[in-house]
């Protein structure tokens, strides 16, 4: 499954806009920009979904499921599960230029 909150991320870190996912995919804009504005889990097609998927793919974007490893090494973002909060973001900023961390 791949979340509407996933989209939106997986669109900022490879640069691209609604239309531009829309033309990679093969997905009509209005089916991309519904899919983006839905609530949790994007609902859909099968095959919509894969050629989203696989443009991401393509692109250099791995999307990664509830509790799954990334198949692969790199940088990248993960959502916390909520209530999972250590430090703030101010927090953790000055422990890396402090070097506490």
């Amino acid at each position: 499954m791949i979340t509407a909150a996933q989209m939106r991320a997986a669109r900022a870190l490879s640069g691209i806009d609604q239309r531009q996912l829309a033309e990679l995919s093969g997905v009509s804009l209005p089916t991309i920009q519904r899919m983006e504005a839905s609530e949790g889990n994007v609902r859909g097609v099968i095959d919509t979904l894969v050629k989203v998927v696989e443009a991401f793919d393509r692109s250099g974007i791995e999307l990664i499921g509830e509790g799954a490893a990334s198949r692969e090494g790199g940088r990248g973002v993960r959502l916390k599960q909520a209530g999972t909060t250590a430090h703030g973001i101010g927090d953790l900023l000055r422990e890396a230029v402090s070097g506490d961390r």
